[in-house]
């Protein structure tokens, strides 16, 4: 991670970490680098946001800087993430910017860059608009007539959705589906394509107001829709993120379908066909052992990077995989968009399940999930986590603990200031007890 950038992206709580100064002098150093291969006159740069009520601040902020820096712009207003990936190529754009903060409380917010192809910034370019950053004097601002356009694209939503059901359209007259929108990026865009299709659909969190995203719904927040696919007697629910990058599921019996289960899913079913590119798949280092499990036994190899999708990402490129994601609902499918994409995952889900005529439990059965115990401890000073003796020491007595049996993982959140204490096994009674005691350890030293 580097001074400003994080594991996705710019993220902070607004005006307080996250300003709108900050947005501008980002928009001018992030146009200046993205845009700089550009074969046009005045680069054409796309700005799409999610439903938090400071998203046309930063909208107007950030735009008034690509402009500051002689960059046409076009606002795609609110829009999935992978949307934006998608249009930056059907629009012919240099670049792209999402204002979300994906999964985060309301509050917050952040912003992220795709290229012209649609894929997230590598590490060196995010290190290149940094400098610039702190060093704004050195980007060089348009006069006259080279001073950007501004401009609004209102049917951006519209041809995602379209985009997507050109890429799956699978039939679904048969299936009753509840879908959670986390009042998000998708409340517009996610029901209506299933409804395209044919579907059933219950939508429930798809009335955003600006404060009420990802609160106590969406994929962080599985127990409602649980519930209310068991009261709908539904085939399944799906659940997206606030900026729709993630999806996770809930089979007919009430049970949670998670990132790692739909990765398996989907891989054995692309396996079967012949249609898994290079025999395998990529995973993270919180990828459940079961999947690892599961591959092995259906002879797909797993290639595990660091957390983050966009590593993710890189490894599948390097390799040729079409499969990668990770546990909490990023998936990506290579063969269909450059970024984790939830409608993309949800519409092929479906066609599985649809292909298979088996309800999802049964699908979900392709992989046996070990316990995992998993606490997020709020610090002050993430870097502690590799300095701090105690916790060192407290760390080596775990893995020693849990060796042959199970793991250990320590993580500095890349988004919040948390540490994430993760531990997986075959006796779940053990892992909350070394996992509780570790954390609070963590929570005395550096919180």
């Amino acid at each position: 991670m580097g001074k400003y950038f994080g594991t996705d992206g710019i993220r902070g709580r607004v005006n307080d970490g996250l300003s709108g100064e900050m947005a501008f002098t980002l928009g001018m150093a992030a146009a200046a680098v993205l845009a700089e291969e550009s074969d046009r006159r005045k680069p054409l740069l796309l700005i799409g946001k999610d439903t938090r009520i400071s998203g046309s601040m930063l909208e107007a902020a950030l735009a008034a800087g690509f402009a500051s820096s002689g960059c046409d712009v076009l606002l795609l207003g609110v829009i999935p993430t992978p949307g934006v990936a998608a249009l930056t190529r059907l629009l012919d754009a240099d670049a792209a910017a999402v204002i979300s903060a994906s999964h985060n409380p309301y509050h917050d917010n952040g912003i992220k860059f795709f290229n012209n192809l649609g894929y997230k910034l590598p590490d060196g370019v995010e290190a290149r608009i940094e400098a610039l950053i702190d060093a704004p004097e050195q980007i060089k601002r348009a006069l006259d007539g080279n001073i950007g356009v501004i401009e609004s694209y209102p049917d951006a939503a519209r041809m995602y959705r379209e985009w997507a059901l050109q890429q799956l359209s699978p039939d679904l007259k048969s299936l009753r589906i509840v879908v959670d929108a986390s009042n998000g990026a998708t409340s517009a865009v996610a029901a209506e394509a299933f409804r395209q299709l044919g579907a059933e659909v219950i939508s429930i969190s798809d009335q955003p107001d600006g404060c009420n995203i990802n609160d106590q719904c969406g994929s962080t927040h599985m127990e409602h829709l649980q519930k209310r696919v068991l009261a709908e007697k539904a085939d399944l629910g799906l659940a997206f993120d606030g900026d729709a990058d993630r999806m996770l599921a809930v089979d007919e019996q009430g049970q949670l379908v998670d990132g790692d289960q739909i990765i398996a899913i989907i891989a054995a079913w692309l396996k079967e066909r012949n249609a898994l590119a290079t025999n395998s798949v990529v995973i993270t280092q919180m990828s459940n052992m079961g999947l690892r499990l599961a591959m092995e036994k259906l002879d797909i190899a797993t290639e595990e990077t660091k957390v983050g999708d966009r590593y993710v990402l890189e490894r599948m490129l390097q390799i040729g995989a079409v499969v990668g994601g990770e546990q909490s609902g990023h998936i990506i499918l290579g063969s269909y968009n450059s970024t984790g994409d939830g409608l993309i995952a949800a519409l092929q889900l479906l066609a599985i399940l649809v292909d298979r005529k088996q309800p999802l439990s049964q699908l979900a059965a392709v992989m046996h999930r070990l316990p995992q115990v998993l606490i997020n401890v709020r610090v002050k000073d993430k870097s502690g986590i590799d300095k701090d003796a105690d916790i060192l020491a407290a760390r080596r007595r775990v893995e020693e603990q849990l060796q042959g049996r199970g793991r250990l993982l320590l993580r500095p959140s890349g988004t919040e200031s948390l540490i994430r204490v993760m531990a997986e096994g075959d006796d779940e009674r053990e892992l909350h007890q070394l996992v509780e005691n570790l954390a609070a350890l963590i929570g005395e030293r550096l919180g």
